[in-house]
């Protein structure tokens, strides 16, 4: 804000002149009109004194006109006078261009000789006319013999005049210029004093503690306020330099807190421009930290060009603020990511509003999870309830009308009441099995097994249901499988998942393919059921194996807890160091599988010995 309004200050003093500059230029503008006037003055006399110096010459020259044309007309007949005053007249017009015309009259006034006729065009640029009379001394008396008339172009007064003027403008320029650079000399000496002080203000105002100005060649009053501008200088040095290590040291805490903080933080002046962004909430808007700081929060979008936090913002700032702290939650989408944002504002200790921080967290999965477990609360809630009912109404129907059926009826209804306790024992098992082998400290019992074994056995157990749909089981077999560590129990509830769920899925009349072969690379038992079913949509296909996750459209009506696929990658992969698979073409069928390694290390093979097992479905 200091700064602020140093720069503010700035432009003004840039904006206006100081009374300093409007006194030098007053002074110059005053030298100015006096030189002025002076010369004016000046130029005035010397054209008048000229002008009256020029005019006396005309009348010198008449008057030497007059008595040289009385000596050579005085003893020359009548009528040679006229070639006489002619030749002279010419003579001279020739010599002296400033002489327009010359007329001789005689003592009646009479041309005796005018020169207009030999020069008409020179006389017509005379500007002074003066005349003389010609007079005849003898020793007893004086005679007017006539008069002499001379007309002067006035060359010479303009020629000098103009000389004059540039000279006179010159030295009155030189004069102007040195008089102003008298004024700016003596003003820069008086002002550097003042402007060495202001330029050690600006840089102390700039941070810049310690500067220190000379005091060389100063006045006594100007060394006294250097001195104490020195002395001001050199203790906000010190006490910059006690102080800005811990504040350093309190940023650098600040900051080293707010970038541990495993959720994202973004902290906005209350100019809403961002200062401070940690790893975390980088990470989670996906923008790099020289994008964002200095920027308005308002003004982030995601890739769709979506303005994410435009709105929320406007609507905190037009909540009232509260300084106990409280904060405002609200949703935000980024690239299909659901931000859980908590936005809080900011106060000093005197309670003055700085701005808000605002907390991001992730809360996709959350979401998702939240939607999932409704969707499989959903699904098991109809599950259950369709097994309980039909044993309901089958049960109540044998107890109340049990004698009235013959002994296949009654066999009709009891096999329909073993289905449903066997679904229902299967959805139960599910449950629990997801409970158990989701916990960290679960172990396995394991042993080498065939696992061709286990696949027969399944197969036995589902012919029922095969022949229910006249479906087909192929079983296809590779020679001599090794055996591979695993568990009964858990890959025998693993491979019936992943066969249900192929008969579940498989059209009337189509054919279901069971292989177990070495895989490709040699190191494991690979099993994989075959069907040829609606297959599953791409998009689905990498998120099958999540818990609760289900894929229901038209083709996809069969109920479920979402659960069976999910229990089956736990199985193989977290119990048995395995891999699951699929492959699936919409419209031609899926082949679900997985793999359990042949060779093991002694690590895994000491985890696999019996210890802390999982008690059997007997025991649970």
């Amino acid at each position: 804000m200091e700064d602020i309004g140093l720069i503010k200050k700035e432009e003004k003093q840039k904006k206006g002149l100081s009374a300093q500059t409007r006194l030098i230029l007053a002074g110059l503008f005053v030298s100015t009109l006096f030189i002025l006037s002076t010369a004016w003055f000046a130029l005035i006399s010397i054209d008048k004194n000229m002008y009256n110096a020029y005019k006396n010459f005309g009348q010198v020259l008449s008057k030497t006109l007059a008595i040289e044309g009385v000596e050579i007309t005085k003893e020359v007949p009548q009528l040679a006078k006229y070639d006489a005053l002619r030749t002279n007249a010419v003579s001279i017009l020739k010599s002296n261009d400033d002489i327009c015309f010359i007329i001789f009259r005689d003592n009646k006034s009479k041309v005796v000789y005018s020169s207009k006729d030999d020069y008409s065009q020179r006389a017509e640029k005379a500007r002074i006319t003066v005349s003389s009379p010609m007079i005849i001394k003898n020793l007893n008396e004086t005679v007017n013999a006539g008069s002499v008339e001379v007309g002067l172009s006035g060359t010479i007064i303009d020629n000098i005049s103009s000389t004059t003027k540039v000279s006179v403008s010159i030295v009155f320029m030189l004069a102007w210029l040195v008089i102003a650079g008298i004024i700016y000399m003596n003003s820069s000496i008086i002002t550097s004093e003042l402007r060495k002080l202001y330029q050690g203000v600006k840089k102390i105002s700039s941070g810049e503690f310690g500067y220190m100005l000379e005091d060389k060649n100063v006045d006594n009053e100007v060394r006294e306020l250097y001195n104490a501008f020195n002395d001001m200088s050199e203790k906000l040095s010190r006490y910059n330099e006690q102080t800005i290590e811990s504040l350093t040291f309190e940023r650098n805490k600040l900051e080293a807190v707010l970038m541990s903080i495993v959720n994202g933080v973004v902290v906005c002046d209350n100019h809403d421009k961002v200062i401070m962004v940690n790893n975390h909430a980088k990470k989670l808007l996906e923008v790099d930290e020289e994008n964002i700081v200095g920027t308005q929060i308002q003004q982030f979008c995601d890739s769709s060009g979506e303005f994410c936090f435009n709105d929320k913002i406007a609507q905190f700032k037009d909540t009232p603020l509260e300084e106990d702290g409280t904060t405002t939650p609200f949703n935000i989408e980024i690239d299909k990511r659901i931000i859980k944002c908590l936005i809080s504002p900011m106060f000093t200790r005197s309670n003055a509003y700085v701005g808000y921080i605002i907390v991001l967290i992730d809360v996709t999965k959350d979401v998702e999870m939240d939607e999932l477990r409704s969707h499989f609360i959903s699904n098991v809630s109809h599950e259950l309830r369709t097994p309980v009912t039909v044993l309901r109404s089958y049960i109540d129907t044998l107890y109340n009308f049990g004698n009235d059926f013959d002994f296949n009826t009654q066999r009709e209804f009891i096999g329909v009441m073993n289905q449903e306790i066997i679904r229902l024992n299967r959805m139960v098992n599910d449950i629990l099995d997801f409970s158990r082998y989701e916990s960290q400290n679960v172990h396995l019992e394991k042993s080498k097994q065939n696992v061709m074994e286990i696949i027969e056995d399944c197969v036995n157990q589902v012919q029922v249901l095969v022949k229910e749909h006249d479906l087909t089981i192929s079983v296809m077999k590779e020679p001599d499988l090794p055996e591979v560590y695993l568990n009964i129990d858990s890959i025998s509830r693993a491979f019936m998942n992943i066969l249900s769920n192929a008969i579940k899925y498989s059209p009337d009349g189509k054919r279901i393919k069971i292989r177990a072969e070495r895989s490709r690379d040699g190191q494991y038992i690979e099993v994989s059921v075959e069907d040829q079913g609606p297959g599953i949509p791409e998009q689905y296909q990498k998120k099958i194996f999540d818990r609760f996750f289900r894929v229901e459209n038209d083709t996809h009506t069969v109920k479920g807890t979402g659960l069976g696929l999910h229990l089956v990658k736990v199985t193989v992969e977290k119990h048995h160091h395995g891999q699951v698979f699929v492959q699936s073409k919409e419209g031609e069928g899926s082949t679900f599988g997985f793999r359990l390694p042949i060779i093991i290390s002694k690590e895994e093979e000491e985890e696999y010995l019996p210890k802390n097992a999982l008690p059997s479905e007997s025991e649970g």
